[in-house]
Order: C-alpha cells, then structure tokens, then sequence
C-alpha cells in the first residue's frame, strides 16, 4: 500500500508478555504483518520485544489487539510526565481526559501539587506529550537523575523568580490605579483634589495607561492561555481571570474614549479592578508557588542524602570516584564521618553507623564483618570496607525516593468527587456570571449596567477552583514525605485513606512481634534417651532446614560441642515439621499436631507441655527410630518496643489481633503478657489469609507481617504493612513498608494516616464551603436585605488567600507528632 506523502515511515516497538518459544514468535508476526497499515514484524523471543514496520498511519490500538488475539499481552509500561501551565483543579481533568484518549493508555493520573502525571500503558511518550500540547499544556519526560532533578529544580525557582519580578512590575503599577480611583471613591477631599489639578479626565487615561501596562505583561499569562482555552469550549482558571479583567477593562476603555455609547449615569471606569485582580492573583501564585516548594521538602532532603563520592579500591589503589561509576562487587572504604554512597556488606573493620534517614530510629548501630550497610547512612567512629550489592536506582535510598515520589504522585478515591464536580465547575461558573449579569442589567437598580458587570466580575474571579485542585495532593505530599522521615513508606497512596478505617491491627508473631532469634530453652528426654544423642540427632536434621528454630537448636549443639551425624532424605512438610534419616534411624521432629498424625502419643509429655506453653515457648517434639523420644522448647524473645507500641495502638482505639501458628495455649500466654485482644492460634502458613478474612468480621483489618509466607495475608488485608528488615517478597505486597524493625511504625503510620486524612477533609471543606458561600454574595444574594456587594478587588484577594489557605494547612502536617516518636538525641 502506497503511505501519505506527508507520513515517514516509523518503526514501533512493543514488549510483550507470553512467549515461550519460536513458534509463538511466529504466530506474533504473522498476528501484526496482516494489520493494515504494517509493512513488517520482527519479534525477538530473548528481549520479548515485537519491532513493527508501518507503511502508514496505523492506531497503536489496532496492534495490541492483534498480539492479544493471538493469545500473548503487551506489558504495561509507566510513564512519568512533567507538565507546565496548570493552574486549577480542571486543568488537570482535562489533561487527563487527554491523555486518556491517546490509543493504548490504560490508566492516567495527573497531580497538581506535584505537576506530574503518571501514565500507564503501551503508547509512545510523543503522542503523550502531542495529547497534552492539543489541550493547551506542556509535557516533557520526567528524567530521575540527579543532574535533571538539579534542573527541574532550577526551573522551578526561575518560575518563580518571574512570578516574583512580575508581582513587583504589577504591583508598582497598579498601586496609582489603586490610590486614584478608590481614594477618590472612600475620600472626598481626593475626589476634589484631582478634579481641581490634573481633572477627572486625566485621571482616567493615567489608570488607562497603568492599567494596560499591568495586562499587557504581568498580567500576559493569564490571556495567553485563557483565551485559547475560551475558544477551544474547554475555560480553565485562566478563562475566568482572563474574562472578567477584560469584561473591566473593556467597559472602562468604552467609558474613557466613547462615553456616548453607554447609558446616561452608567459612564465609569473599573480599571483598578481590573490591574489590582492581576496583581492579587499574582500575590497568590507566588505564595502558592512558595508553599508547594516546601511540600516537597521530604523529598528534597531524601535527594540531598545520597554521597556525590565513593572511595573505591582499583588496581592495588584507592580511587575518589562518581557515585554512578560505583559497580556491584566494588570494594568501598570508608572513613569516620563519611555518608555511605552505595548499599553493601561489610568485609572488613567495624564501625558504628547513624541509620536515622532510613528507620527513623535515633540510635547507632553497630556494624561487622557480614553486615548490611546502606547507601545515605553515615558512619560515625570506626574506618572499614564493604562490598557493593546495590548500586544507582537499586539501593534502598534510591527506593525509598521512587516510593515517596509515587505515593505523592498517586490520586486518593476521596478525589474522584472533587475530579466530577470540576469538571463542569467553570462552565457552569461563567454560566452563573451571565445569568448575574443578566439578572442585574434586566431587573436591577440604575445603574443596571455597571452593577450587572461589576457583580458579573465578582462571580468569575472569586469563583476560581485552585483551592479544590491542591486540597488533595498538597496534604497527600506533606504527609507522606512526613512518614519517610519517620521510617513510615506508603508504597500506595491509597493506603494513606484506606489505613485511617482500620479497627484491627493483626500482627504476625514471629519476627514482628518477637526477635524472630529464638533459642534453645528446654530438653526434656523420654525414658531410655540420652541428651548428648538426642540433641546431635535433631541438630542434624535442623541443620538442613531454615527455620529460625532450626537455627536455635542447631546453636545449641554447637555450643554443647557435639558432632553431627551424617542426614540422608530429609523432608520438610509444611507446617508440620521435618524428618530425615540420621545414621540410618528415622527422625522425626515437629508439632504436636505432627505427631498426631504419625501415631506417636505425647501424652506423656503434657504436663511439661502445659508448664512450657503457660512460660510462652513453643513446644516441639521429636521420634527417634518410631518412638517418642523428647520435648523441646523454643522462645523467641519478644521485642522491647513490643509491649510499649501495643499500648499505643490500644490508646488509639484499636483491636489488636495475633496471628501465630503455635499451639493455643502458648498463644494466649503471650497475648496475656502483651495485653493482645485476638489470638488465632495453630495457623497453617496458608491458613493466614483465612484468618485475615475471619478478622474482617469485626471492621477493616490491618495486617502487620515480614515474612514470605506473609506475603498473601499482607495483600489479603485491607491494608499491608511489611516490616521493612523483612524479606522483599512481603514489602512487595505491602502498601506500607515500616523501614524500622520494630512495631512503633505502626501507630505512627496509622495516626498519620488519620491526620492526614483530617486535613484533607479540612481542605476540602474549605475549597466548596468558600465557593459555595461566597458565590451567593459575589453575584449579589446579600444586596436586597443588607445593601452589600462584592468587590472584584476583594473577590480577587479571598480567591487567592483561598489557595493560601489550603497549602497553609497541609504544611501544618510538617509538624505531625508521631504517637511513638523517638525523643531527639542530644550532640556529644
């Protein structure tokens, strides 16, 4: 087929999922060759890639419906944009239709706070960045290096330098505009004063001449974008700034230069409204832009944490190198006072590190050989080397960023009523302003004119929906770069709304509320057996298992010195426990439940299991060649800051549930002692998300895991919070990651979340309250009982302190006071 003159040939390439071999390579291809439009297919198995040859114009759509019929699915990819020239609440509803629109985009969410969106699809950043430019706005790719976030930054404060210098520029102007005109109108001496100097008609063409100064170039912005928006059927806050300072304007330019044309007793001029509009909406943005600045803060001292440097050794030297030149496997040294530049494990010395920016918690930590460091922590007395692990955007603290940065980006259900109502909230203003207008000129006191247009103008400036669009993200900003400096990630941002619901915090035993160390407490051998045989033989068996009890009883042997048998067939069956052959005699070590189910009675045994359980150890038992031949006892110490953070979820109004797969009366032992309201006790590693779902009976339930058998319960669970020191299998799954070891995140992450929450409905509350309320006056309600009307002047200056307002109050969440927070450490 023959492509339009005007179309150059393209090449597309899609990622897809599903193939496994060479003939659904083939089945691919030929899927895409009989497309109209694909001059040729090329589909590589080792990258899963498709590259698509088009002859012309082809829908991105059409394509991935091919590799779908064919049974295979184009990866989603996630494309994050910056965008310039949003101002309110409907600009970002309009760049999201836009985007949404764009063939093969799955799912668009556009933040005003942050002036991002995030796309989610198969579709080409131009034809994202072309969608954005039809609707009247700006994109470009968001680039995460260091040296383009230092750029953006820079942009940043350029803007609002320019904002800064253009307020100066405006109000310097509109000042004499000011002073002449409402001097004139509140004293009466001014009044007389001009008359008799300059006269009235001077007065005008000097605030004529101001006045288009201030709209001509501070006030530019509003009319370059404005207008052509108006023209396109889609206003924004633009439009209405645009509208009513040219509906001013353009009266008072008639009054000044063709006052013949108006009616008698309707010839005056509003060129202060319209130059001092200009200028309090542009007090507005500085402040605004001001504030958003330090929304952002979190973030900004997260960046200023990664080393610029790295010591490396090369070629029998050490080399100062680019943090980015750092490589897995590079031997790092580092000196008292240095921060950390990369994650690793240490190989040499020993040092003590402040690990603060990462868990949250105040004190040092003590690192040795086959330590985990990590990059941003900074090292306080000691000189030693590591072994680089995770490098560039792998390290944690490259983590903990793109995890922040995502949450802040994210858009809260609460928001999709705000996104309803604004979509049609400026039409619907400028028609409520002409429905003003035409209520004053047709039934209104003389002059009819002048109190149609001045109350009309009311109405558009007061009426602007910035309020509404920075209610939202602006608290969800603060409030989750406040949870990073207290070690509390929301990985979603909808887990900030979802966590405030929570009436049950379920916490799995092992690791979360105990060490997860257990150790060794008690032997008890059955008639016949000897200690130093049993135990070898069980440490035998163990030895081969993971289990954080297998690790107690395996040091236990260690330390009595014994020799370990030869183990040959060994099995593990899950939540049960193992068993193998040890010098050729079955063993066989386990739960009760276990032994039931191999015919062994542990009758035997009950009075010492029972005395065991009440003590809050785990009781185990084991067979030796088909007989019973010892109990054992494993604790797991629980944590110190356990008890101290169960009373602070207790204080917060919550339930609090254990979940353990210890026998029952060990489970309520310790849920005595730790004042825990729910036991589920004797819980298969598969039975967690039965027990999450049983919980649910008693309101929503957040459960508290870190293991990979956490993993289902955590994504079963209203909301999922991973102990951070967990296995990545469970923060993976969680909504929120607790950086810290210990419990105090979770009544931190909860009562965040509740704060947050709190001050976005504040918020909220505010932006449609204010409207709602001040929309009446501004078109005039209170004037038939009270004689009152609006200014646009001071339209104009609550439209812009309502803005403030707003960014004022979710910068208060800055000062959030964890319930647990760690008391601050006083410099030696």
């Amino acid at each position: 087929m023959n492509a339009p003159a005007n179309f150059t040939r393209e090449t597309v390439s899609l990622p897809i999922e599903g193939m496994t071999c060479a003939s659904c390579v083939g089945r691919v291809e030929r899927a895409l060759r009989i497309v109209p439009g694909v001059l040729d297919a090329s589909v590589n198995l080792a990258t899963e890639r498709a590259d698509v040859r088009l002859a012309g114009p082809v829908d991105r759509a059409e394509l991935i419906r091919a590799i779908k019929d064919a049974g295979y699915t184009v990866t989603a990819s996630t494309i994050e944009l910056a965008i310039d020239g949003m101002t309110c609440a409907s600009c970002v509803g309009r760049v999201e239709r836009a985007l949404h629109a764009v063939p093969g985009v799955i799912e668009a969410t556009v933040n005003l706070a942050t002036e991002r969106a995030t796309v989610k699809g198969s579709v080409e950043v131009a034809m994202l960045i072309e969608a954005v430019a039809g609707v009247g706005y700006e994109a470009r790719p968001v680039n995460r290096s260091g040296a383009a976030n230092a750029e953006a930054e820079a942009q940043k404060e350029d803007e609002r330098r320019v904002l800064s210098r253009d307020l100066a520029i405006s109000a310097g102007l509109t000042l004499p505009v000011f002073l002449i005109e409402m001097g004139s109108h509140v004293i009466p001496g001014v009044h007389h004063l001009i008359a008799s100097t300059i006269g009235m008609s001077a007065s005008w063409l000097i605030q004529f001449a101001l006045t288009s100064l201030v709209l001509a170039f501070p006030g530019i912005r509003f009319y370059r974008k404005g207008i052509p928006a108006l023209l396109r059927g889609a206003p924004d806050m633009n439009s209405l700034v645009a509208v009513g300072t040219l509906a001013a304007y353009a009266y008072s330019l008639v009054a000044t230069f063709a006052p013949v044309l108006l009616p008698a007793g309707t010839v005056n001029v509003y060129y202060e409204a319209a130059a001092v509009i200009v200028t309090l909406i542009l007090l507005g943005r500085v402040l605004e832009a001001r504030a958003k600045g330090r929304t952002s803060e979190a973030i900004k001292r997260l960046v200023g944490l990664q080393a610029k440097t790295a010591r490396v050794r090369r070629g029998g030297s050490i080399a100062e190198v680019e943090v980015s030149d750092v490589a897995p496997g590079d031997i790092v040294e580092v000196r008292p006072g240095d921060r950390l530049p990369v994650d690793g494990e240490v190989i040499e010395g020993e040092s003590w590190i402040d690990e603060s920016m990462i868990t949250g918690e105040p004190l040092p930590v003590a690192k040795y050989a086959g330590a985990v460091v990590t990059g941003g922590t900074v090292n306080q007395t000691g000189a030693f080397a590591f072994r680089a692990t995770a490098v560039g955007g792998n390290t944690m603290l490259a983590q903990i960023i793109r995890m922040v940065e995502e949450a802040q980006g994210s858009k809260l259900p609460i928001q999709g009523l705000v996104d309803k109502i604004t979509m049609w909230f400026v039409p619907a203003v400028m028609t409520l302003a002409a429905l003003t207008f035409g209520v004053w000129f047709f039934f209104g006191p003389d002059p009819a004119l002048t109190f149609g247009l001045v109350n009309a103008v009311a109405v558009l400036i007061i009426a602007c929906p910035c309020a509404m669009g920075l209610a939202t993200p602006t608290s969800i900003m603060v409030g989750t770069g406040r949870g990073a400096e207290l070690g509390v990630l929301f990985r979603k941002g909808d887990a900030l709304q979802g966590l405030q619901n929570a009436r049950v915090v379920a916490l799995d035993k092992t690791g979360t509320l105990t060490e997860g160390k257990p150790t060794l407490t008690d032997l008890v051998l059955a008639e016949g057996f000897d200690r130093a045989d049993v135990l070898s033989r069980i440490a035998a068996v163990e030895a081969k298992s993971e289990h954080p009890i297998a690790r107690a009883i395996l040091k236990a042997a260690e330390a009595e010195g014994l020799v370990l048998p030869a183990v040959r067939s060994f099995e593990s069956i899950t939540g049960f426990g193992v068993t193998a052959q040890v010098g050729g005699i079955r063993v066989e070590i386990g739960a009760d439940r276990y032994m039931a189910q191999l015919g062994h009675d542990v009758g035997a045994f009950a009075e010492t299991a029972a005395r065991l359980a009440d003590e809050g150890k785990s009781p185990l038992y084991t067979a030796i060649g088909g007989r019973l031949g010892a109990i054992i006892a494993v604790a797991d110490p629980v944590k110190a800051t356990t008890p101290e953070a169960i009373r602070a979820l207790h204080d917060l109004g919550l339930k609090v549930a254990m979940i353990t797969g210890d026998n029952r009366r060990t489970a309520e032992a310790i849920a005595r002692q730790l004042g825990i309201d729910e036991v589920v006790a004797e819980v298969l590693p598969d039975g967690k998300v039965a027990a999450i779902k049983r919980l649910k009976a008693l309101g929503p339930v957040a459960f508290v895991g870190d293991g990979i058998n956490d993993a289902p319960a955590l994504a079963e669970a209203d909301v999922g919070l991973a102990i951070g020191t967990g296995t990545d299998v469970a923060i993976e799954a969680a909504d929120v990651v607790l950086m810290s070891g210990s419990l105090k995140g979770v009544p931190n992450a909860i009562a965040l979340s509740r704060a947050t929450m709190r001050n976005i409905r504040q918020n909220l509350f505010w932006a449609f309250a204010y409207n709602a309320a001040l929309i009446p006056v501004a078109a005039g309600a209170l004037w038939p009982v009270s004689g009152i009307l609006l200014s646009p002047v001071f339209a104009a200056g609550a439209m812009a302190l309502s803005s403030v307002f707003v960014l004022g109050n979710a910068l208060r969440l800055r000062r959030f006071a964890a319930p647990m927070a760690e008391p601050a450490r006083v410099a030696t």
